[in-house]
């Protein structure tokens, strides 16, 4: 043995181990492989961006539904426990909870202790007893959803705004009224008519503008006195902000998400892309909607005016993991060129539907 020579490379003495002896570092790198992972800490749902989905927004359900429909709960719950190790097939809201991941995990890497992400809520009118199919599924997709709310049918609101909700998407449009109604950003998803590829690394969202970021004030004015007399109502109060409309919070939330990254200098790397995508014309009506946009401090990265143009074509350009719209023609439009479109059910738009909707209750009563 040479002098000075490592102890670990010494000849072994009578009856010692051939092995050099593990350090305390490679056993702990040892029992650490070992264990799961450890996930990211859940933020305090005051403190994060907190958005909430339906399981039939989050997967594909629709031969559970049709079991529940025609056959009842009980059937319904007996499938799902039949079948709860079988996980889900990803639903139209599946890419974009993707997304807001994608850029929790770069919000992470920046600001460590920051509790200001996104944070992803369960919220499902599900009996208890469905819950570990939904678990297993999320945790087949390994998804990072540590927040559950089954409510066995009774309305989601009360757990909506505790959860301090700033978006709630879900397939059931009743319930989705029931939250604007109640002042919660939310809308009713619908899956594209066939599949694209959206980004995996930023994430994209088109809002249409009025009755969606914006009032309903100019729709009623299209509607009650036409186009020209619009045009003239918004040259004469171009400088008048338009009021909020029921998805103006969540802009407003991931603008403030975005300025995080453009603090360390990574505007043009931020994860988060926002467009105004909207039937306004641009030389007669585009400038209120900028100006508002202004005057409530946001703003969004690209603005498309399309002068009444089908939003579909452009929306395919984009490929965005989710576009917001009050009208449902512009929400088929959309969706038969491949974007998952939510429909936001606010405003002027909507009076023929909720008048239908409340002769047809009383029609049964």
């Amino acid at each position: 043995m040479e002098p000075g020579q490592p102890r670990e490379a010494r000849e072994p003495g009578p009856g010692a181990e051939t092995a050099a002896a593990p350090r305390w570092e490679d056993a702990k790198t040892f029992y650490d492989n070992l264990s799961p992972k450890k996930k990211p800490k859940s933020p305090k749902p005051q403190n994060a961006v907190t958005i909430a989905v339906s399981s039939r927004a989050l997967f594909r359900m629709d031969e559970e539904q049709r079991i529940y429909t025609e056959q009842g709960v009980e059937e319904y719950v007996r499938y799902q426990l039949e079948h709860e190790n079988e996980p889900f097939s990803p639903g139209p809201a599946f890419p974009f909870v993707k997304a807001l991941e994608a850029v929790n995990k770069r919000l992470r890497e920046l600001y460590p202790d920051s509790e200001d992400i996104f944070d992803i809520v369960l919220m499902t009118n599900n009996h208890a007893q469905v819950g570990v199919r939904l678990i297993n599924s999320i945790n087949h997709y390994d998804l990072f959803i540590e927040r559950f709310c089954m409510t066995g049918g009774n309305s989601p609101i009360c757990y909506l705004k505790a959860y301090h909700t700033n978006l709630y998407l879900s397939a059931d449009s009743e319930k989705v009224r029931e939250a604007i109604d109640e002042g919660i950003a939310a809308a009713t998803i619908f899956s594209p008519s066939r599949d694209i590829v959206v980004s995996q690394n930023q994430l994209r969202v088109a809002f249409d503008g009025d009755a969606v970021l914006f009032s309903d004030e100019s729709e009623r004015i299209v509607k009650a006195h036409g186009l020209d007399r619009f045009f003239e109502h918004e040259k004469a109060h171009e400088n008048k902000p338009l009021a909020q409309g029921p998805l103006k919070g969540f802009l407003e939330a991931l603008g403030r998400l975005q300025k995080k990254f453009y603090s360390k200098g990574l505007r043009l790397e931020c994860p988060i892309r926002t467009y105004l995508v909207t039937a306004r014309s641009a030389a007669s009506s585009g400038a209120r909607a900028l100006k508002t946009l202004r005057s409530w401090g946001l703003e969004t990265d690209e603005a498309l005016f399309l002068a009444g143009a089908p939003k579909g074509p452009l929306l395919e350009k984009i490929r965005p993991h989710i576009f917001f719209d009050d009208q449902m023609f512009h929400v088929a439009g959309a969706q038969e060129m491949g974007t998952v479109a939510a429909h936001v059910p606010y405003g002027v738009a909507q009076t023929p539907r909720r008048a239908a909707a409340a002769k047809q209750t009383l029609g049964s009563q």
